[in-house]
């Protein structure tokens, strides 16, 4: 499942392709034709994230774009949920950069949420004025096209038109998320220790509880309590608020650094051994996480860029003991049992 840094990306690339224009919206699959017709012909004047949420707000396409535009309660918003399977592929007219995939399903490209094409994939012949999206490709859910791209949603867990009250209610019930600069209604920081503090389930359980903090995974949920040194089957409520805090706080780097690059890292430097038998005890390891940032320059590799996740069996980056998984609530829990204890 794509972790919230994912999703806070494609709130910024549907902002930057179709921010301000009037769209084509259609569901080839068909499974989402009522709720594209109610779109079909407004204007996207807005796009955000929180958590794993992804809101779009559509006006009426007389409507001013950007700022004094129509207001919140007045717009039409696209819910959508990616869950385990959900992509949005785009494609442009070769005016832009654009973003092949972000999202896309585990069982095609793990947990990267990007699938480099070049630069953009280009639907016309430069020097074109018009240009025909390609045609849909698998079941596509719904399909946005505007002025100079096209966006297709396949496989997700929620797609529907809501209104402003019905967002804010989803948005009400979500913890804070460590991406955003406004965590109100959902009180940041203080709300987030204090929903663990009064719960005997494990910490790494309430990690991954949408209601407890918006957007962690099990990349971030497993990375970040090693780096706090602390074992993810302790209750939450013996956590002294001290350590949760940091952990708040290590999260809003961490996350808010995979928002701006597509990667995920969360090693120091110096910790940064490749799996690739170089580190004392180490065995040759294949079937590594994919990154978004694969191959660009200056990118950590992805078998440096984790402490625990996906390294179970392997040595500890820091103390070489062999790091542990368990199945915890249907999901899979890395830790090294001596550095976090």
């Amino acid at each position: 499942m794509p972790e919230g840094h994912t999703v806070h990306r494609l709130a910024r690339t549907f902002a930057e392709l179709f921010a301000g224009q009037v769209l084509a919206v259609s569901s080839p699959q068909g499974r989402f034709t009522a709720g594209a017709t109610l779109l079909d012909g407004s204007r996207l004047v807005a796009s955000r994230a929180w958590g794993k949420q992804l809101f779009l707000g559509f006006a009426d396409a007389s409507a001013r774009p950007g700022p004094g535009g129509a207001p919140d309660d007045d717009l039409r918003w696209l819910r959508v949920h990616l869950g385990l399977y959900g992509a949005w592929t785009f494609a442009g007219d070769g005016s832009s950069a654009v973003v092949h995939a972000i999202g896309a399903p585990r069982k095609r490209i793990g947990e990267r949420d990007s699938i480099p094409a070049g630069p953009l994939e280009s639907l016309a012949p430069q020097g074109e004025e018009a240009w025909t999206p390609p045609p849909p490709r698998g079941a596509v859910r719904v399909r946005l096209v505007g002025d100079h791209a096209v966006a297709d949603l396949t496989g997700p867990t929620a797609c529907e038109v809501v209104s402003a009250d019905e967002v804010r209610a989803v948005e009400a019930r979500l913890g804070p998320d460590p991406i955003r600069d406004d965590p109100a209604p959902a009180g940041g920081p203080d709300r987030f220790v204090a929903a663990v503090r009064r719960s005997r389930t494990s910490v790494g359980q309430l990690l991954m509880n949408q209601d407890v903090v918006a957007g962690v995974g099990n990349i971030y949920r497993a990375e970040v309590l090693f780096r706090a040194g602390l074992d993810p089957l302790t209750a939450g409520r013996d956590v002294p608020a001290e350590t949760l805090r940091g952990i708040w706080d290590d999260l809003v780097v961490l996350m808010r650094d995979g928002a701006a690059t597509g990667a995920i890292v969360t090693t120091r430097p110096q910790d940064r051994l490749p799996d690739d038998g170089t580190h004392p005890g180490a065995p040759a390891r294949t079937g590594t996480v994919r990154q978004n940032t694969d191959g660009s320059a200056g990118s950590v590799p992805a078998d440096q860029a984790f402490y625990v996740y996906h390294r179970d069996g392997l040595p500890c980056r820091v103390c070489g003991t062999p790091v542990l998984m368990k199945e915890l609530a249907g999901r899979k829990l890395y830790w090294c049992p001596t550095c976090q204890r």
